[in-house]
């Protein structure tokens, strides 16, 4: 199931859930309720139109939506609350987490590009909901970068509370995967031991275009994994090249505290990187991200 968070492209429009069938977005919440009123299904209450609503609540309400799935035929044709995908506006898949975890130097290849070690543990760092767009948003080159850098990463969407898990246990907690740029002024990242004024820039992460629920990826452990600038293919790798894998960090962060339903895991890129290159994003380049299971990802950069 490809799960969207979406405005309609009409003044006050609010992020709603959405589900993505064929060249088409459904909105859950009116085709639940349409149902119900048709007698096709019957549940206690109707699931949220809030994207933030749905992922709190996140199994029961993904459980509901697949019988909604399962029913779509019978909506009303046409369906006033179905819209092709570019009569709206695509938000990234959770607009407020409550924590975004980024892990460093996560592919071999990567840590020796950069002069690193391959670290003991993994290497845990934070971004601010600031730093969040969606996949259709410009990324934002702030005036005191020179150095903005484009970094694609398997984002990994929490599903249900994580705390103490062991790593058979993991998947159990996962709601899905997307596509996320780790966007890193390079200059302003590198000037203090500690990374996160280089990462966590206002509207420099772009994150979409959809969740892919958990049980559409047969193997995250084994996705092709490429970015391109302006058409060129600057990175290329699978995600088995992972130092630390899905279940490992999942088990590491929920000993250390608790994960929350929408939380994000940003699992670290591969080699190829601006940085290593010595090749910068300048303002309108076109950066374009692809994994394989979840489709691309396409962000103009603009100069603040």
């Amino acid at each position: 199931m490809k799960l969207v968070t979406y405005q309609l492209t009409t003044p006050f429009a609010e992020n709603r859930i959405g589900v993505v069938k064929g060249d088409n977005i459904i909105d859950l919440h009116e085709a639940h309720s349409t149902l119900v009123k048709l007698g096709k299904l019957y549940h206690p209450f109707l699931l949220p139109y809030s994207p933030m609503e749905f992922y709190t609540n996140f199994q029961q309400h993904v459980a509901i939506a697949e019988e909604v799935l399962e029913h779509v035929s019978v909506l009303p044709n046409p369906f006033p609350y179905s819209f092709l995908l570019d009569e709206v506006r695509l938000e990234t898949p959770v607009p407020k987490p409550s924590k975004i975890i980024c892990i460093g130097t996560n592919y071999a290849d990567h840590v020796k590009e950069m002069g690193s070690k391959i670290p003991d543990y993994p290497v845990l760092f934070s971004k601010f909901t600031n730093a969040l767009i969606g996949p259709e948003d410009a990324i934002h080159k702030n005036v005191q970068t020179e150095k903005l850098d484009y970094e694609v990463e398997l984002a990994v969407i929490i599903g249900k509370e994580a705390k103490n898990i062991s790593k058979d246990q993991a998947f159990d907690y996962i709601a899905g995967y997307t596509i996320a740029n780790d966007t890193s002024a390079r200059d302003l990242q590198k000037r203090t031991p500690q990374w996160l004024q280089g990462k966590t820039q206002d509207h420099s992460t772009p994150i979409g275009p959809w969740l892919i629920t958990k049980d559409d990826i047969e193997d995250p452990g084994n996705l092709n994994i490429q970015s391109y600038v302006n058409g060129e293919l600057r990175q290329s790798s699978n995600t088995k090249q992972l130092i630390f894998d899905i279940p490992h960090l999942i088990h590491f962060i929920s000993h250390l505290f608790t994960l929350e339903p929408g939380d994000i895991i940003l699992t670290g890129t591969p080699d190829g990187v601006g940085m290593a290159r010595n090749e910068f994003l300048q303002d309108g380049d076109e950066v374009t991200l692809e994994i394989e299971g979840i489709g691309k990802m396409t962000n103009k950069v603009q100069e603040e």
